[in-house]
């Protein structure tokens, strides 16, 4: 008996890497996507990089926007067309899968 609990257990451990992998690919993928949208939509203006200045000077940096407010609450305006911002920002308007890879993005740049 105490081998098939080893054993179930190591297809639990197993299984839950499994798991855990899929989640991180999947985020991957989900932040490698919000930084293309980054670079194509917002780069001319914003810094959408780690480094770097922003194009722009009153467009703030991407990696900075978290020290402002938190960039999860972007969702909703990037998906109704974000209309704030520097003075001479275009609105922008993003499906409900593109704004939540902007903020992943976004998210990965806080660290």
């Amino acid at each position: 008996m105490r081998a098939a609990t080893t054993v179930h257990a190591g297809a639990l451990a197993l299984l839950s890497i499994l798991i855990g992998t899929g989640s991180a690919q999947a985020w991957d993928r989900q932040v490698k996507q919000g930084e293309t949208l980054a670079r194509t939509n917002c780069a001319r203006c914003h810094a959408v990089g780690r480094v770097g200045t922003s194009p722009l000077r009153e467009a703030p940096p991407f990696r900075e926007l978290h020290t402002r407010y938190p960039v999860e609450d972007l969702g909703e305006a990037l998906a109704e067309g974000i209309r704030t911002g520097h003075p001479s920002m275009p609105e922008f308007r993003f499906d409900p899968d593109q704004a939540e890879a902007l903020i992943a993005y976004l998210k990965s740049l806080e660290r």
